[in-house]
C-alpha cells in the first residue's frame, strides 16, 4: 500500500460562478432537465479539468449545481420556502415541518465527479446550527418551530441520511461547513448571546448527532471566520480561536479547517491545545479577491504551522471557498492562479520534508 501524499493540496468547497453557471442555475432562460443537466455536467467538467490542471489533490465540483451552498438543504427536505432578495441573491426560510424531499441530492454531486476524475473528492454539507441562523426567524418559522433550536435538531435526520449517502457514493472526506460556529471567537458576536458558550456547545453537539458512528469516510469541519466577507466587502471576524478551543475538541471528526492568512485569525500556537490526533486543513492561501500569494508565501505560512505540527498532519487549502454566496463577484482564472500557487508550494515542501 502507497504511502499517503504529504502536504496534500486540497480546496474548501465553491469556485467563482462564471456568468454562464450562474445563469444556468437561476434559470436564465429556463431549459428543460435533459438540456441543463448537458449544460452544468460540461460545466462542472470544466471546473474539474481547472482544479486537476493545477495540481489540487482533493477536489469538489465547485458546488456548481446548487443556488446557494446551505440553501441545498431545500433540495433535500420540504418544509422551506424559496426567493430571491432584491438583488436576486437565493433566501431560504423555513415554514413548515422538514419532511425528506430527494435524499441524495449532494451524493449524486459526487457520483458524478467518481465517473470523470480519478482525484480524492471532498464534499460539502452545512452545519444544522448555521442552517438555525440563516433560516429560522420567529415570524415566519415560529408555527412550526416555536424555538430555533426546534428547527436545528429537525435538521439533524436530513443531514446525517444525505452524510450517509454521501459516503456511499464514494466521496473520500465530507466536509460540514460552520461559519456560526466560528463566531464566537469574536467578542463582539459573543455579546450578544447571553450564554455564548452553550451556544458553541450546542452546535458542537448537533454536528456530532449528524457524523457521530458514521465511518468509511474522512470528516471534516471548517471553521470558517466569513472570510468570504473578504469577497463580498463584509466585516470580518476577529479574534484568536482560544475561546472555542474546549468545543472544537468536543468534535466528532478527524480533520479541521482553519483559516490562517489574516493577521486576526490569531497564533498558530493554538494548535498546542487541540487533540493531537486531529489532520489540520491549513488555511494557507489567501482568497481576497485581488491578491494573489506566491508559492514561497504559502510554503511560508505552512513552515509557521509546522513548528507546532507533524507534516503528516497538514493539508494545504484556501482559507475559505473561492465564491461564498451566490452573489460573490470573483474571477475565475485568478482562483485558478491561487490553486496553481498551492499545489506548487505543497511541491516545495514535499521536497522540503519528505
Amino acid at each position: 500500500m502507497s504511502k499517503p501524499k504529504l502536504f496534500p493540496a486540497s480546496v474548501v468547497g465553491s469556485l467563482p460562478r462564471p456568468a454562464f453557471v450562474l445563469d444556468l442555475i437561476n434559470d436564465r432562460p429556463p431549459l428543460a432537465p435533459e438540456p441543463y443537466a448537458h449544460a452544468m455536467g460540461a460545466a462542472i467538467r470544466y471546473a474539474i479539468a481547472l482544479q486537476e490542471h493545477a495540481g489540487i489533490d482533493v477536489i469538489t465540483d465547485g458546488e456548481w449545481g446548487r443556488k446557494s451552498y446551505i440553501g441545498v438543504i431545500a433540495e433535500l427536505a420540504h418544509g422551506f420556502d424559496v426567493g430571491a432578495l432584491p438583488d436576486g441573491r437565493p433566501f431560504t426560510l423555513v415554514s413548515d415541518r422538514l419532511a425528506p424531499k430527494h435524499p441524495g441530492f449532494i451524493a449524486r454531486e459526487v457520483t458524478f465527479l467518481k465517473a470523470i476524475t480519478s482525484r480524492q473528492i471532498k464534499s460539502t454539507l452545512p452545519s444544522p446550527a448555521l442552517l438555525g441562523e440563516r433560516m429560522w426567524s420567529a415570524e415566519k418559522s415560529g408555527k412550526a418551530y416555536p424555538r430555533r433550536e426546534d428547527f436545528v435538531r429537525a435538521c439533524v435526520p436530513i443531514l446525517r441520511r444525505e452524510l450517509e449517502l454521501v459516503r456511499d457514493a464514494g466521496a473520500d472526506i465530507a466536509q460540514i461547513d460552520d461559519p456560526h460556529l466560528c463566531l464566537f471567537v469574536d467578542p463582539a458576536v459573543r455579546a450578544k448571546y447571553p450564554d455564548p458558550d452553550a451556544a458553541a456547545a450546542f452546535a458542537v453537539d448537533m454536528i456530532n448527532e449528524v457524523v457521530g458512528g458514521v465511518s468509511g469516510i474522512k470528516i471534516a469541519v471548517h471553521l470558517c471566520r466569513r472570510a468570504g466577507g473578504r469577497a463580498r466587502g463584509e466585516a470580518c471576524h476577529c479574534g484568536g480561536y482560544g475561546p472555542i478551543i474546549p468545543f472544537l475538541n468536543q468534535l466528532k471528526v478527524q480533520q479541521l479547517t482553519m483559516e490562517f492568512t489574516a493577521p486576526q485569525a490569531g497564533d498558530m500556537a493554538v494548535f498546542r491545545e487541540l487533540r493531537e490526533d486531529y489532520e489540520i486543513g491549513l488555511g494557507c492561501v489567501d482568497v481576497t479577491p485581488g491578491c494573489i500569494d506566491s508559492a514561497e508565501t504559502i510554503a511560508g505560512r505552512v513552515r509557521q504551522a509546522l513548528q507546532f505540527l507533524a507534516p503528516e498532519r497538514i493539508t494545504l487549502n484556501p482559507d475559505c471557498g473561492f465564491a461564498p454566496g451566490s452573489g460573490a463577484v470573483v474571477s475565475l482564472d485568478e482562483a485558478y492562479r491561487k490553486l496553481c500557487h498551492e499545489a506548487e508550494a505543497a511541491q516545495m515542501l514535499r521536497a522540503e520534508f519528505g
